[in-house]
């Protein structure tokens, strides 16, 4: 019989440099950790590492790092950060792309257009809220049977599905000029309301059943903080995780906002 052997995987250590605030309000530090990377490794894994082995290049001992995660395969939008200056998804981001070198730096802050709970966690509440804004869902009379649903074209279909693939990660948001850090939820209606939801009202206002609530959608587009906010640097299409045509949506929204005001103008409703 031949023996077959395993050779152990090779490692480097690259250094991670990580944003720290220990809870709302207080003050922040930079504090490094050298972590031994094997290939196909990804910041998650590392920031597990760290959690297991939580002592800094000085000797120091401190805390895990505290970082939101679910799905860890770039479905659940959780995990968003700025990792080297750039706002990404963290659980997609591979070490062997950012830091492919023995003593490579890594830097791993929050976002800065949401208010930090902790460390690399942040609450993104705002954003969701902004969804409720623009009645981002299809509104069902009842669970009982309602009869089979408007028929729809594979072209259209194909349109919304790439839309549907939003997942509130908030890449967009914190890469847009006009979407700025509002702690306080009282000026939250009044605040640009960002291109995920005027991506999502495109989306439900192209749905046979979701848009039966266009017109809420596009009055909401109308008010304060709405599509006139947008200063087109489409910058969120750039950042976009899952490639989606926010500019298109802005646009499309753009056109839908102007035929609904002149409607609105001559019928008053």
């Amino acid at each position: 019989m031949v023996a077959h052997t395993t050779e152990p995987l090779q490692t480097r250590s690259v250094r991670f440099r990580i944003k720290r605030q220990d809870r709302p309000g207080r003050p922040w530090r930079w504090e490094s950790f050298d972590v031994p990377v094997e290939p196909g490794a990804n910041v998650i894994s590392c920031l597990q590492w760290i959690a297991a082995n939580p002592r800094t290049i000085d000797g120091r001992d401190s805390n895990p790092v505290a970082y939101d995660a679910g799905c860890l395969e770039e479905v659940c939008g959780a995990c968003t950060m700025l990792i080297n200056g750039q706002v990404r998804q963290s659980c997609s981001c591979l070490i062997d792309q950012y830091a492919p070198r023995d003593g490579d730096v890594m830097r791993l802050e929050p976002m800065s257009k949401f208010p930090v709970v902790r460390d690399l966690m942040v609450d993104r509440q705002r954003l969701f809220h902004a969804l409720t804004r623009t009645k981002a869902w299809v509104p069902i009379d009842g669970t009982y049977h309602l009869g089979p649903g408007p028929q729809d074209t594979p072209q259209s279909q194909q349109v919304r599905y790439k839309l549907s693939e939003c997942m509130s990660c908030g890449c967009c948001l914190e890469a847009c000029p006009q979407y700025k850090l509002e702690e306080h939820e009282s000026r939250w209606d009044k605040a640009f309301i960002g291109a995920h939801a005027i991506s999502q009202a495109r989306l439900f206002n192209e749905h046979g059943t979701g848009n039966v609530l266009a017109s809420d959608r596009l009055d909401a587009m109308i008010g304060p903080g709405g599509i006139s906010d947008c200063g087109n640097a489409q910058n969120c299409v750039k950042v976009c995780p899952k490639d989606i045509p926010l500019t298109e949506s802005i646009a499309a929204i753009g056109r839908a906002v102007t035929i609904h005001s002149i409607r609105k103008f001559f019928t008053g409703k």
